[in-house]
C-alpha cells in the first residue's frame, strides 16, 4: 500500500498550481478505460469454447458473463461512492492492481466454479472507468468538459469493441487462454502508465459516513428533477442498446444471413464510427449548446436508425448496420451530454451522482435484454425493434417536457434558448470547477463558490 501512495513529483497536488488537464492526459484516461472495461467482454464471444473447455452446458457457461456483469454492478453501487471520500489516485491504482492480480487465476485455473467466482471478483474491480469519468469532470475546464468526457466515453466503447473482436480472433486461431494472458498484460501496462502519470487529487468530502452516503444517493435520485430526468433517459437508452445487441446475434445467425460467430463478431467494428464521431460531436454541439439539446438530438438520431432497421432488417443487412451506427452514435452523444449536465449539480458529489446514473443505466440493460429476447422469441426482429422504438420515443418525451433551465419537474421556464450561458471566452489557469475547498486559499475559495453557484443556476 505504501508503494501505491508514492507518486512522482509532477503528479503531486499543489493547491497553488492545480493539475493541467492536457490532451495527453485525456488520451491516457481513455486508454485506461478501454483496457479496464474490456475485462467485462472478453468472455462473451467465446462462451461456447469455455463450455467445451470446462465440460459444462452453454447455459452454465453463460454464467461467466452474467457474474462478471453482476460483480460490476456490486462495485458500481458499493465502491464508486467511496471515491467522493478518499483520494482517487491510490484508490484507482489499488483497484487496477487487485483486479489484475486476481486475473492471474482466470489464466490458470481448470475449475469452472473457481473461474466464475474469480470472474465476479474481477467484475467488482472493473469499475475504475466510472471513477475516471467524474475525475475528468473535476480536472477538465468547464468549456471543454463535454468534449473531454466524450474522449473517455469513446475509450469505453473502444474497449467493448477490442475485447469482442480480439477474443474471437485469438480463440479462433490460437488457444483461448491467450486472450486472458493478453488482458493480464494490458491491465498491468495500464497500472504502470497511471502510476507515473495520473495526477493526485485530494479527497473532496472527508469525514462522510459511508451508509449515509448510500442513503443520500437514493434520496437524490427521487428529489432532484434534473438527475431524475437524466436517469430515466439513461435507463431507456441502455434498454434499447442491450435489446439490439442481444437480439442481433439471433438475427444474423438465422436465415437469410446465417453468419458465423466470427462474422457476427465483426459487427463490433461499427464501434469505430462512434469513437471517431463522438469528440467531433461534443466539440461542435455539446460544448456550444445546452446539454439537453445534445441529449434530444442524439435520441432523435438514434430513433431514425431504429425505425429504418426495424422494418428492413429482416431482409437486408443494411438495416442492422444503419441501426448499429445511428444507435451507438446517438446513445454515446446522449450519455455524454447527460453526464456533463448532472455533474454540474454538485461538484463535490460527482462520484455519487455518476453512481446513481449508472445504476439506472445498468437497470435499463437488464430490462432491455429480458424484453428484447422475449419479444424476439415471440415475434421476431420487428417485435424487438418496435420495443426499441418505444424506449427511445418515451426518452424523447422525457427530454422535452422539462427545459434546460427549468428548476421544477415539468416546464420550460427561464427561456427557450438552446445556447449555453456559461461558456467562458477564455479559460483561467485553474479549472472553473476545482472544488477541493480545503485545498484552496480563502480568497480563491469564494471565487470558486461563486462560479459553481452560477453553473448550477444556469442549468
Amino acid at each position: 500500500m505504501r508503494a501505491l501512495n508514492w507518486m512522482p513529483r509532477r503528479c503531486r497536488y499543489d493547491p497553488e498550481n492545480p493539475p493541467n488537464f492536457t490532451l495527453s492526459l485525456n488520451i491516457l484516461f481513455a486508454f485506461s478505460g478501454t483496457f479496464t472495461v474490456a475485462n467485462l467482454y472478453y468472455a462473451q464471444p467465446i462462451l461456447n469454447v469455455l463450455a467445451e473447455e470446462f465440460n459444462v452446458s452453454y447455459e452454465r457457461a453463460s454464467d461467466v458473463a452474467t457474474l462478471s456483469q453482476a460483480g460490476y454492478a456490486v462495485g458500481l453501487l458499493f465502491l464508486c461512492p467511496l471515491a467522493d471520500m478518499v483520494p482517487r489516485r491510490p484508490f484507482i491504482l489499488f483497484l487496477i492492481w487487485a483486479t489484475a492480480t486476481i486475473w492471474i487465476g482466470l489464466c490458470l485455473t481448470n475449475n469452472f466454479e473457481v473461474f466464475i467466482s474469480l470472474s465476479f471478483l474481477c467484475g467488482v474491480g472493473t469499475v475504475t472507468p466510472q471513477l475516471m469519468l467524474p475525475l475528468v469532470g473535476d480536472l477538465a475546464p468547464a468549456h471543454r468538459r463535454a468534449s473531454s468526457l466524450s474522449v473517455v466515453v469513446s475509450g469505453l466503447a473502444l474497449g467493448l469493441l477490442i475485447a469482442r473482436v480480439l477474443s474471437g480472433i485469438v480463440a479462433n486461431f490460437t488457444f483461448w487462454r491467450n486472450i486472458y494472458w493478453l488482458a493480464f498484460g494490458a491491465q498491468y501496462l495500464t497500472l504502470i502508465l497511471l502510476y507515473f502519470f495520473l495526477p493526485d487529487y485530494p479527497a473532496k468530502n472527508k469525514g462522510l459516513n459511508y451508509f449515509k452516503v448510500l442513503w443520500g444517493m437514493a434520496v437524490m435520485a427521487v428529489t432532484e428533477p434534473l438527475l431524475t430526468q437524466a436517469c430515466i433517459i439513461g435507463f431507456l437508452l441502455s434498454a434499447a442498446f442491450t435489446s439490439f445487441w442481444t437480439t442481433l446475434t439471433f438475427l444474423l445467425a438465422s436465415p437469410p444471413y446465417e453468419y458465423s460467430s466470427l462474422e457476427i463478431g465483426c459487427f463490433a467494428f461499427i464501434g469505430i464510427v462512434v469513437v471517431a464521431l463522438a469528440p467531433v460531436w461534443s466539440r461542435l454541439i455539446t460544448d456550444r449548446f445546452v446539454f439537453l439539446f445534445s441529449v434530444v438530438l442524439g435520441l432523435a438520431f438514434e430513433f431514425v436508425g431504429i425505425v429504418i432497421s426495424t422494418f428492413i432488417g429482416s431482409f437486408t443487412v443494411a438495416g442492422p448496420i444503419i441501426h448499429a451506427i445511428m444507435m451507438d452514435s446517438g446513445a454515446n452523444f446522449s450519455h455524454t451530454a447527460n453526464r456533463s449536465n448532472i455533474y454540474n449539480l454538485d461538484p463535490k458529489a460527482r462520484n455519487r451522482i455518476n453512481t446513481v446514473y449508472m445504476v439506472f443505466a445498468f437497470g435499463g440493460q437488464i430490462m432491455g435484454t429480458a424484453v428484447g429476447n422475449r419479444l424476439y422469441a415471440q415475434g421476431g426482429w420487428v417485435w424487438s425493434g418496435s420495443s426499441n422504438i418505444a424506449f427511445i420515443g418515451v426518452a424523447i418525451i422525457i427530454g422535452i417536457i422539462r427545459g434546460p433551465r427549468e428548476t421544477g419537474w415539468i416546464g420550460w421556464s427561464k427561456g427557450w434558448s438552446i445556447r449555453r450561458d456559461d461558456v467562458p471566452k477564455r479559460e483561467p489557469a485553474i479549472s472553473a470547477d476545482t472544488d477541493v475547498e480545503e485545498a484552496l486559499p480563502s480568497s480563491d475559495r469564494s471565487k470558486e463558490e461563486s462560479r459553481a453557484g452560477e453553473a448550477i443556476l444556469s442549468n
